[in-house]
């Protein structure tokens, strides 16, 4: 029903408060002609018949249940057990908001401890928070965290170029009025070595993420050195990693990384129009006061009974502004809740598995596409589920023609990188059928009949 707080005496008074004599003289300066222009309504519908047009009207939609998608670049479609939802689905779960009161919490406390548990066993590292907003909040609390760690004697953030773009960009919005000097090449396929000669005594931190943006690995060794030589400068060592990788791959922990951050929707979460998401944030112990966000732990009541609270809490609505570390003001719990229901359902082999099939689908597309005459796949590097093939024209147009094989095409690199213009970024996951792939080539090769430009 239509509410409206103030009554008719109540307008009256207001009127005659600011001297205006009716609700129609405060539109007086608008034109008379668009004031109050006639709107032409369709003639009632049933509920069924406005349910059917939306419906055909949905059906015009290309959709991810309805196409093949090769899409990544930091969002990505892989595959949600059923139990996930059925959980999410529970009332105590999606209605709750904060647990401030651990005695009527329990439930949302325990699963943000399972969930920050699981995380910490993913990454190798100690400690990690209740989660951030998503992949790119994460990034910038982390340099923030460094900044703060090193009491804000050091004014530099070194980013490697291919450490998403846009996580690069909040990164820098985060930062503006600090006195921040954020630096990173342009150039995504520079060397991850040419970071170690621009470390000096005024950087914070290192950022990294592995896979990088492009989807190429770094191997452990030249990572080790590289936080080698920030650790030697007194710097931290910051990895972003796709959590559903480390069901593989080493954690960052044993290459050296102090923070370990990252985007976790593909853990149990669909790509969804690009949100809610969830930001994981882990970290080396010695330095959990100067964390952000919430931490969640286990204890026993008087009755030795156990129990879950609120351990920490370093943002500005639980301590005094001038101490906390950071303003954020929501909790992502539903989606840590998602995150930890599937790792839970997975289980350790289960993740393995999922990373096993988007490696092996992943190398057999590039092997497939790197056949088709005026296209030609970068293997400069390792790589996981992405890989930049080289286009004989523009990525958007191939784009175009990829909708009427009824294929969502890859990323645009040009978009982000001037430099790597007619480049598409291609990802591939457990999600992508054989005959998908094939198609993709079939398609591929058809739009690259005229040879690469």
């Amino acid at each position: 029903m239509t509410y409206v707080p103030h009554t008719a005496a109540d307008r009256r008074e207001m009127l005659a408060a600011i001297g205006v004599p009716s609700v129609e003289a405060l539109f007086a300066d608008v034109p008379e002609s668009v004031r109050f222009p006639k709107v032409e309504l369709p003639a009632p519908l049933s509920e069924a018949e406005v349910m059917r047009e939306l419906r055909a009207l949905s059906e015009a939609n290309v959709d991810l249940d309805h196409a093949a998608c090769f899409l990544g670049a930091g969002a990505y479609r892989h595959y949600v057990p059923s139990v996930v939802q059925h959980v999410l689905a529970r009332s105590e779960f999606y209605t709750a908001y904060t647990p401030y009161q651990p005695e009527v919490s329990q439930g949302t406390l325990q699963t943000i401890f399972e969930y920050q548990s699981m995380m910490c066993a993913l990454t190798g590292m100690d400690v990690s928070n209740a989660s951030h907003y998503d992949g790119a909040t994460a990034v910038a609390e982390a340099a923030i965290m460094a900044l703060n760690v090193t009491r804000g004697k050091r004014q530099r953030v070194l980013v490697a170029p291919a450490v998403h773009p846009e996580y690069r960009q909040v990164l820098r919005t985060y930062t503006q009025g600090m006195g921040v000097h954020v630096l990173g090449d342009e150039d995504a396929l520079a060397p991850l070595g040419a970071l170690t000669a621009r470390l000096d005594q005024g950087t914070a931190c290192v950022i990294v993420q592995v896979p990088d943006f492009l989807g190429q690995l770094e191997t452990p060794q030249d990572l080790a050195a590289l936080a080698e030589a920030a650790h030697g400068v007194g710097a931290l060592f910051v990895v972003v990693a796709d959590p559903i990788s480390l069901g593989l791959f080493k954690p960052p922990s044993t290459y050296g990384a102090d923070i370990v951050v990252g985007e976790g929707q593909s853990l149990g979460m669909p790509v969804s129009f690009g949100g809610p998401y969830l930001g994981y944030f882990t970290c080396r112990e010695e330095y959990v006061r100067r964390m952000a966000g919430r931490l969640v732990g286990e204890t026993t009541d008087a009755q030795g009974r156990r129990g879950y609270v609120l351990t920490l809490a370093t943002r500005e609505q639980h301590i005094r502004r001038e101490r906390a570390t950071s303003n954020i003001c929501t909790n992502e719990a539903l989606c840590a809740l998602a995150a930890g229901v599937y790792l839970a359902a997975l289980g350790k082999q289960g993740l393995r598995r999922v990373a096993e099939l988007c490696w092996h689908k992943a190398h057999y597309a590039a092997d497939t596409i790197d056949q088709i005459p005026g296209l030609a796949v970068q293997r400069s590097k390792p790589f996981f589920k992405e890989f930049v093939v080289r286009l004989p024209r523009p990525a958007a147009e191939i784009n175009e023609m990829l909708l009427d094989w009824d294929i969502i095409g890859g990323y645009d690199l040009g978009a982000s990188y001037p430099h790597l213009a007619n480049h598409m970024l291609l990802c591939v996951t457990e999600m992508n059928t054989r005959e998908e792939i094939d198609d993709l080539a079939g398609a591929l090769r058809a739009a690259g009949e005229g040879g690469v430009a």
